[in-house]
């Protein structure tokens, strides 16, 4: 931690900037805050967002004892001197668990019971979504909160208050440029101006280009979350524009997105959009998934291309989703049909189509329901002659 960063550090809740999803005054974490009822909480996204700093004012705002560990190298029996040392007491101490997706089960079943019986209050933090590393009863007990990077006007807000109380002066354009390049990380932005400050009390754009040449990343603002890039690929593939679809899956690389935030997306697509048409686009983004997560970056750039290339190259169709959500709405508003008795475990009654030379007419439900509409693209239409062709042998 740089001077910057410690003295400016906010202490009380009010002073905090940025999440406002999370602790805007009109959401229910900050009225639990405030009323000083506080829950296990776990905290993920990118550093210098704020969530250590949250959880030391949680700390602060309730007057309680606060731990720090790192998942990394914890020690169960650190753990239990801690808990045992609170066991009679009224006082709930703060125990902050850094890069908290790293727990082991063994570490897990020991927070069990103290999250269980609240004799301890645990915060966790990570830079990935600790949901899937975490067990269902660990999450079942606390809640998981996303923290986004600052936007434009946070940090200018946060650049501000640093100005007021410090005796330097930085020029517009590197302000312009301490903001962009700092990538949505406060303590990155507070790191470059302290170290700015160090070489001039004068700073300019020339002085933070040499220290920091490159963008840190793109952080977020209004228009530019990692949602929006990604929603802005996904609607580039569907249509069908390669050089749009690469053009935002770099902006995602270049901000250090997760391959399995990418790929997940590029599955889902291949099933969602592009389905039967090419059935093949399913296997391939799901290689894509696999193979990209074992390999890691620089190298799974290549490999994430080459399935974007293919998804935005494929024929389109939206048939198998459209039919499953019709299916769904026709149960959901109460259409529960009746089994045919021929369908039942029993199997009285049903013809076996193999013995039919592959079909036979039958009946399987009880009311034409007609959900699926074959869209006739791509391979969907040579499933509907292969359909056309079995159904006819009936004739």
């Amino acid at each position: 931690m740089t001077d910057l960063s410690n003295h400016f550090r906010p202490k009380k809740l009010d002073d905090f900037i940025g999440q406002s999803h999370i602790i805007g005054k009109n959401k229910a974490l900050y009225k639990l805050l405030e009323k000083k009822e506080i829950p296990h909480l776990f905290f993920y996204g990118k550093p210098g967002t704020g969530k250590t700093t949250l959880a030391k004012i949680i700390a602060n705002h309730i007057d309680s004892d606060y731990y720090y560990f790192n998942a990394t190298s914890i020690k169960i029996d650190d753990l239990r001197k801690v808990f045992i040392k609170y066991k009679n007491t009224l006082i709930k101490p703060i125990i902050f668990i850094d890069e908290v997706h790293r727990l082991s089960i063994n570490q897990q079943e020991v927070l069990l019971p103290i999250m269980e019986n609240y004799t301890a209050i645990i915060i966790g933090a990570s830079t990935l979504n600790p949901f899937f590393s975490l067990s269902d009863a660990i999450r079942s007990r606390a809640f998981i909160y996303e923290f986004l990077a600052f936007n434009k006007d946070e940090l200018t807000s946060l650049l501000n208050k640093v100005l007021e109380n410090k005796k330097f002066s930085i020029s517009d354009d590197a302000k312009a440029y301490l903001i962009q390049s700092s990538g949505g990380d406060a303590r990155a932005l507070l790191n470059l101006l302290h170290f700015a400050s160090k070489v001039s009390t004068n700073i300019n754009y020339e002085i933070l280009k040499d220290l920091r040449p490159n963008m840190m990343g793109e952080g977020a603002s209004s228009s530019q979350t990692h949602y929006d890039l990604a929603s802005a690929m996904i609607k580039s593939l569907r249509g069908s524009d390669i050089d749009a679809s690469l053009y935002y899956l770099a902006r995602l690389i270049n901000a250090q997105e997760s391959i399995e935030f990418i790929t997940r997306r590029l599955v889902i697509f291949a099933s969602e959009d592009i389905g039967n048409a090419n059935p093949n686009a399913l296997n391939l983004a799901h290689s894509t998934m696999q193979t990209s997560i074992k390999i890691g970056y620089p190298e799974s750039k290549i490999i994430l291309a080459q399935c974007v290339v293919y998804l935005a190259s494929s024929p389109k169709s939206n048939s198998s989703y459209k039919a499953i959500n019709k299916a769904l709405k026709e149960i959901q508003d109460g259409k529960i049909l009746t089994i045919p008795k021929h369908l039942l475990n029993s199997n009285l009654g049903y013809k076996y189509p193999h013995d039919y030379n592959g079909w036979v007419k039958q009946e399987y439900l009880n009311q034409n329901l007609n959900i699926y509409e074959n869209s006739n693209i791509g391979f969907e239409k040579t499933l509907n002659e292969w359909l056309t062709k079995i159904k006819s042998k009936d004739k």
